[in-house]
């Protein structure tokens, strides 16, 4: 049995399926390592648009590998943490839209991981939290960082200093995702948001995300530069121009992503 199984639909759309059920989905380094070859793949193959992430059982994803976390020291824990968000940074910047379909428990490196796809959809089973505190270490793949940059720090100095887990109302409340489903829709929910987003022109996608993601930590000005930068190469696109001409023609436009 595959601890991550993957599976590419007739959209280009990839959906990656954590399979430790058992584990509660749980990160290991077998499966980081995992993740950065399909990552890695996924931003070459021309027929992947869009990855959609999900668990299976009742936890998308329960956190780090508490016996790898239990072996690190100083040393060992700084590869650790940094070895996992070069991995979730690698999903962060592909260029496609990803989307964490989230099942269930999202603890810890799990919810780390959510944030790092681009969208999140929860069902209404879904938790989220970042507990590493009760464990005496802090979130190391990215939690501090984009829990943060997502719900603002008041509400992530909540979530990382007391360990406590919010529901999928709250979190859509507090914007850590995009809307709330029944579980037995999630991955029809989460398809359908892709292919609204999927039916846009590949290559301003990519400027957008990148936009998006690099002006944020930008001074005004320089961010502003950043996006007229990203504004003047898709200006340069055949995208631009199908998509300029099917306005004026009142049709829909088709995108070749060139």
């Amino acid at each position: 049995m595959s601890i991550i199984e993957q599976q590419l639909d007739n959209d280009g759309i990839m959906t990656i399926t954590f399979n430790r059920p058992d584990k509660l989905n749980a990160i290991s380094s077998e499966v980081l390592d995992q993740l950065a070859v399909l990552f890695s793949s996924a931003k070459d193959r021309s027929d992947v648009k869009a990855l959609l992430l999900t668990g299976n059982g009742k936890a998308f994803c329960a956190g780090a590998d508490i016996h790898r976390l239990a072996a690190c020291d100083a040393s060992t824990g700084y590869e650790f943490a940094c070895f996992g968000q070069r991995v979730f940074r690698q999903l962060e910047t592909m260029g496609k839209p990803s989307l964490a379909a989230v099942n269930g428990f999202a603890f810890g490196g799990g919810c780390e991981l959510a944030m790092s796809a681009t969208f999140r959809i929860a069902s209404t089973t879904a938790q989220f939290g970042q507990p590493e505190v009760k464990l005496g270490v802090i979130p190391g793949y990215g939690g501090t960082q984009r829990l943060a940059r997502l719900v603002g720090k008041g509400r992530a100095l909540d979530l990382c200093l007391t360990g406590r887990f919010i529901d999928a109302q709250t979190a859509l409340n507090w914007g850590l995702v995009t809307s709330v489903v029944s579980l037995d829709t999630l991955l029809l929910e989460s398809k359908t948001f892709l292919k609204q987003v999927l039916c846009m022109a590949p290559l301003a996608i990519a400027s957008t995300m990148e936009a998006i993601d690099y002006g944020y930590d930008m001074s005004l000005t320089d961010a502003l530069h950043l996006e007229a930068v990203q504004f003047a190469r898709v200006c340069a696109t055949q995208d631009k121009k199908e998509g300029v001409a099917a306005f004026l023609e009142k049709r829909n436009a088709v995108f070749q992503g060139k």
